[in-house]
């Protein structure tokens, strides 16, 4: 059959609705896309909740609020996504606060945190915090979370103020299925160079890491089995470790492992953390950095090895494999990049800044899941939770980033770390231009869904000079099975890569000024969009540069 293809109007959108200005730019042709019936060797198999978050340890009250004032503005961006995943968010409560924190169950607040200009103007780095900071655990239903323990701070006074915290920490957690893991130390692969403040003398080794590890994780057990025995079963004491920085710094994960990290078969998720780049680092830019697919497979290819070499060992084979932090530009991001649609995009793909293809290109790697950093004020939030004189509360770009994955993902509830009955998996679709990406998405070995993501950028900012937008026609070649019929397609649009307001996902904004951060269809938007797959199975569909569109098929 001919193939059929249309141009998209350009899409001119504000923050309540959408004018469609018809300014079709040229139009190039992909060559086909061959895609599996059913899902090729080696496809991804995502955990449950694969679209997870991390919240900075002192942005957590923030973020959940407390019982008295909960937040239902970040409930509800974390409802949006669970009811596309079948899960709501995972949510790690960790970072670099993580590790600054001191326990003192006579204050009255949640926390009292103190900035260091010169260590850093985004987060506290002396930080306390009190019995309340608990309470935040409780204003999400249904959502699980991984606490994080203090392991940088190793005097006397922190260790006992950390085991202070435990009966705390395990009376939130151990209600309402709460607890997903624990955590002990954020990044201490760093501790010997961090440019915050050193905490362990250059001789520290792998070996002492992992003693000084198991020796605290024992204590934290033992004082748990007196206020909580219930979580200390086997089933229940579990970490994800060893939440290093990356795969090159000061202690090799393969050591740490051969060392006997899991030496009491206690750690549930391996866990790694992945930036793509610095927010300072010279050369950043939105199409050469984060809008770019070959650099999103560099930055996860060292993971990858390391998630390989892992599975060749005993001592953590058959363990999930996460990215428990990440998030585009390390140091919270940068303004004009990390908040702007193009890191969207990118999240799709992959999973910072650039959130659609890095989350599916490490989904279709067999990451497991993802847990994309937070915090107040951050560059590269999904949403800020509340009003600051820093920034407004909202959704934020890479937010729609976020739905866009969960949407393609589907319900994955029942891919967990156990379970045999892993019903999605997802295929990476190779093609020969690094600024595209496309991938698919099966269910019980049959062909859902396919996305395609165009990193070409397009800053609407300079319509003026660029002209029309461009569009690229992305042909498939489907499954005979899918044939016959008409498929639905999704798109993920805004202005240009350059925008950070007026987004949407299929026609929806989650806007916190429209509905809290529920979806609401606009006016004048274009929804039920389909196009025909012919009897052999070819389907053809316009994506304008700077967006992604999915495919949903009948298989």
């Amino acid at each position: 059959m001919g193939k059929i293809s249309f141009i998209s109007s350009l899409l001119f959108i504000d923050a309540l609705g959408v004018r469609l200005v018809n300014a079709a730019g040229p139009t190039t042709n992909s060559s086909t896309i061959s895609v599996d019936d059913t899902p090729p060797a080696g496809a991804g198999i995502p955990l449950e909740a694969f679209v997870s978050f991390s919240i900075e340890f002192s942005s957590f009250p923030d973020f959940a609020g407390n019982i008295s004032h909960p937040n239902t503005f970040s409930n509800n961006l974390l409802n949006n996504i669970g009811n596309f995943t079948g899960t709501k968010p995972f949510i790690r409560v960790g970072g670099n606060t993580q590790d600054y924190a001191i326990f003192n169950s006579s204050l009255s607040v949640a926390t009292v945190g103190i900035i260091q200009p010169n260590l850093s103007t985004d987060y506290p780095t002396i930080l306390t915090f009190g019995p309340s900071y608990f309470e935040s655990y409780t204003t999400w239903p249904d959502t699980r979370f991984s606490h994080g323990f203090n392991l940088g701070r190793n005097s006397t006074a922190a260790r006992t103020a950390l085991l202070d915290s435990v009966p705390y920490a395990c009376e939130a957690l151990g209600q309402d299925g709460r607890l997903n893991v624990w955590e002990l130390g954020n990044e201490p692969d760093l501790y010997k160079t961090s440019a915050q403040g050193i905490v362990r003398p250059a001789s520290w080794t792998e070996q002492d890491y992992v003693n000084e590890w198991l020796n605290l994780t024992g204590q934290i057990k033992e004082t748990m089995a007196q206020n909580c025995s219930n979580l200390t079963t086997a089933e229940e004491y579990l970490y994800m470790a060893p939440s290093f920085a990356g795969t090159g710094n000061s202690l090799d994960p393969i050591r740490t492992w051969e060392d006997g990290l899991d030496s009491d078969r206690d750690i549930e998720y391996i866990s790694s953390h992945n930036y793509i780049g610095g927010a300072t680092q010279p050369g950043v830019t939105l199409q050469g950095t984060l809008m770019n697919h070959s650099m999103t497979v560099a930055s996860v290819a060292h993971q990858l090895n390391e998630s390989r070499l892992l599975a060749g060992l005993n001592e953590s084979a058959g363990i999930p494999f996460i990215l428990g932090e990440t998030n585009s530009l390390y140091n919270e991001g940068a303004p004009g990049l990390s908040n702007s649609f193009g890191a969207a995009l990118w999240g799709v793909e992959n999973d910072s800044s650039r959130p659609a293809d890095f989350n599916l290109y490490c989904a279709a790697n067999n990451i497991r899941r993802v847990h994309m950093h937070q915090g107040t004020n951050y560059r590269y939030v999904s949403w800020q939770p509340i009003e600051t004189n820093v920034s407004s509360i909202g959704t934020k770009a890479p937010y729609y980033g976020n739905i866009a994955v969960a949407a393609f993902l589907g319900n994955v509830s029942g891919n967990t770390a156990n379970s045999t009955a892993q019903n999605t998996s997802i295929a990476n679709l190779p093609l020969p231009n690094p600024m595209e990406a496309a991938y698919a998405a099966y269910s019980n070995s049959v062909l859902q869904r396919v996305m395609v993501i165009n990193l070409q950028q397009y800053n609407y900012s300079n319509a003026s000079t660029e002209g029309p937008r461009p569009t690229t026609t992305y042909n498939f070649q489907v499954p005979e099975s899918c044939s016959g019929g008409n498929a639905t397609v999704s798109r993920l649009m805004a202005n240009g890569s350059d925008a950070i307001t007026g987004i949407t996902w299929n026609g929806y904004s989650y806007n916190y000024e429209l509905q809290n951060g529920a979806p609401v269809l606009l006016n004048n938007v274009t929804v039920g969009e389909s196009v025909l797959v012919g009897a052999n199975g070819d389907l053809s569909v316009n994506v304008p540069h700077s967006s992604a569109a999915m495919v949903s098929l009948k298989c």
